[in-house]
């Protein structure tokens, strides 16, 4: 069983790695062609930022596999010679403890090189070490109590049901949509600061958007993004009562009043076709597989990794395992995602106008610098929005129209070109 685990697992690597590969050929490629949707000198920096993301997560996947290996013939024996307390509950929470926390240590170097080395190249980091290292604690607090008690809940009830993976299901999702409903209003406050939106113009017309479709929300609030991140973004978070509008600072500075309705009414689309609640249908498809998955598991697979199957070890093996079974999953719900998006696209257009939403798009891939194009393998796996030439084009946009604008003196980043970055970069001359 180990052996068929460990083979699948390897699979899922190669594929991911494989899919990294042709991403970063053909965005070389494209990028020697003529610019689409943005001036060249900002098509190229796009396309440098793509292929250096890429590289980094080639490096990440092969660190993630050594992990993976270790864990299951290593380090799960390993880490349970080292928890031994009395009681089941403190031995699997403490087990999960340390389990997490090698795992972030030994993910936080790439976390780092991408937001201190890559971000800041590309001048999107705003956030400062001192910054992260107050956002690391916020987080490592919330972790150690909030995830504390829901490995306790967890642990206590597969220690005490047969069919534990069925009731672990239920947890899981019903602290998923609590979480949906908390977060506007008590999580993201933590980490932001959420201000009422300034009367006039701007609130009073989203309001009557909102009234048009029937939203009731919590308020509309701008967010200061631009402490941590240069990009532009807007959101409705929560369910209930805690439903609000949420506004980036960076992208009020960008967008005019006619482009943010027409970005707030694809928004709205959202909202009326009640996609909220489809994406947590999903996602409650997905636990219930994953949790029916591992909820019959052999007792011998455990064996062979010299560990007994207490209620840790169970719920590191189904952490461990997650991305693989979510790898299954995520080109379908990446296709009902795309499908959602056109959907509220049109919404967006007649909500606040076609040529509004095409500018406020337009916009937003240059300033995020998000190279349009991709490689349909990356498209079909991961793209939970439409490729934006496809977006433009179901609106009648032409995107191989002139880009109008004074052409920028953009200084382009280098590309990390040693080691494995080198290696790869000889592979793609091949």
């Amino acid at each position: 069983m180990l052996e068929w685990i460990v083979g699948l697992y390897s699979l899922y690597v190669f594929m991911r790695v494989y899919i990294s590969v042709m991403q970063i050929g053909y965005i070389n490629q494209e990028k020697r062609r003529a610019p689409v949707l943005m001036l060249q000198g900002k098509y190229m920096v796009a396309a440098n930022y793509a292929v250096a993301k890429e590289k980094l997560a080639i490096v990440e996947h092969f660190v993630d596999y050594l992990m993976f290996v270790w864990w299951v013939f290593k380090g799960f024996a390993w880490l349970s010679s080292l928890v031994q307390v009395e009681g089941s509950i403190w031995q699997a929470v403490l087990f999960l403890y340390g389990f997490v926390t090698i795992n972030y240590i030994v993910g936080l170097p790439f976390e780092l090189y991408q937001k201190f080395k890559i971000d800041e190249d590309f001048h999107f980091n705003k956030m400062t070490p001192k910054m992260f290292v107050v956002d690391t604690l916020k987080s490592a607090v919330m972790f150690f109590v909030i995830g504390g008690a829901l490995f306790a809940l967890l642990a206590w009830i597969i220690s005490n049901y047969e069919m534990w993976w069925l009731w672990g299901f239920v947890l899981l999702f019903a602290v998923a949509v609590l979480v949906n409903v908390l977060y506007p209003t008590l999580i993201a406050p933590i980490f932001n600061k959420f201000n009422p939106l300034e009367e006039g113009e701007l609130k009073e017309a989203i309001t009557d958007m909102m009234h048009k479709v029937g939203l009731k929300s919590d308020g509309i609030f701008v967010m200061d993004a631009s402490k941590r991140d240069s990009r532009l973004n807007a959101y409705f978070g929560g369910l209930g009562k805690s439903k609000r509008v949420v506004l980036f600072d960076t992208l009020l500075e960008k967008l005019n009043k006619e482009e943010l309705l027409a970005v707030l009414g694809h928004e709205l689309g959202h909202y009326s076709h009640g996609d909220i609640w489809k994406n947590i249908a999903l996602m409650g498809g997905l636990l219930f597989v994953v949790f029916f998955l591992f909820g019959h598991l052999p007792d011998s697979l455990f064996t062979q990794m010299g560990v007994v199957p207490h209620a840790g070890v169970k719920i590191a093996m189904l952490m461990l395992l997650l991305p693989l079974v979510s790898f299954v999953f995520t080109p379908f719900m990446s296709y009902v995602s795309r499908h959602n998006e056109y959907a509220a696209d049109a919404f967006g257009s007649q909500m606040g106008g076609e040529e509004n939403l095409i500018s406020a798009l337009l916009k937003l891939v240059t300033e995020n610098k998000a190279f349009p194009k991709s490689h349909p393998l990356v498209i079909f796996f991961y793209y939970t929005h439409p490729p934006i030439i496809e977006r433009l084009k179901a609106m009648g946009y032409d995107a191989s129209n002139t880009v109008v604008g004074e052409e920028e003196k953009l200084e382009e980043p280098p590309l990390p070109n040693e080691g494995i970055f080198a290696f790869i970069d000889k592979e793609e001359q091949k």
